[in-house]
């Protein structure tokens, strides 16, 4: 599975690299306010972080993004930039412990750094709902509650899309509703595609 996920990340670099010469000038980001993403990748759990170290999840995941810029640009120098409300779908298939879907939605915020002509970092954080099926002793409910956040960088091909790559600490649990609560704790790294509109 981590051979998998670093051909992903390698193709992704690759591709990344070689198209630099295609890069175009992002100024055009102060005026669409819609984006519409699918990303996809590779997560697994942390051993040693939480109750719940010792089982093991690992996870396939496609996630269809909506995002709403807020405002235009904030800021000045290296921190200037746009605040966005996303709104993802995910589906995750678990491979390990068992084949299983998880499915969801989850409400996050977002900043990105503008302040660059080729590439737009950005950090996030929210959260949400998914419906895990997993079978473990140590959940005890099917509908549990995420939160999230981590940071990516968008490299721009052309006016109106954009890669993306970017890494997420991801928590599963039930907030307490039911017993036994232990979370699962996982890090996901992604690649996908934007679109502005």
């Amino acid at each position: 599975m981590k051979a998998c996920a670093l051909v992903v990340l390698s193709l992704f670099l690759h591709i990344l690299l070689s198209t630099s010469v295609f890069a175009a000038d992002n100024d055009f980001i102060k005026f669409p306010k819609n984006e519409y993403s699918l990303i996809t990748g590779y997560g697994t759990t942390f051993d040693g972080v939480g109750k719940n170290s010792h089982t093991r999840v690992q996870t396939f995941d496609v996630i269809g993004r909506y995002g709403r810029f807020l405002s235009d640009e904030l800021g000045n120098g290296w921190y200037k930039g746009k605040p966005e409300l996303l709104v993802e779908l995910p589906f995750s298939l678990t491979v390990d412990p068992k084949v299983s879907p998880m499915v969801g939605v989850s409400v996050l915020g977002c900043w990105k750094l503008t302040s660059s002509k080729e590439f737009v970092p950005y950090i996030f954080f929210g959260v949400g709902v998914v419906y895990v099926d997993l079978d473990l002793e140590c959940m005890g409910s099917e509908i549990n509650f995420v939160y999230q956040g981590g940071a990516g960088i968008q490299y721009f091909l052309g006016e109106m899309i954009a890669l993306n790559l970017e890494f997420r600490y991801h928590h599963i649990s039930n907030a307490g509703l039911a017993e036994p609560n232990a979370p699962i704790n996982s890090g996901k790294v992604l690649v996908g595609v934007s679109f502005y509109r």
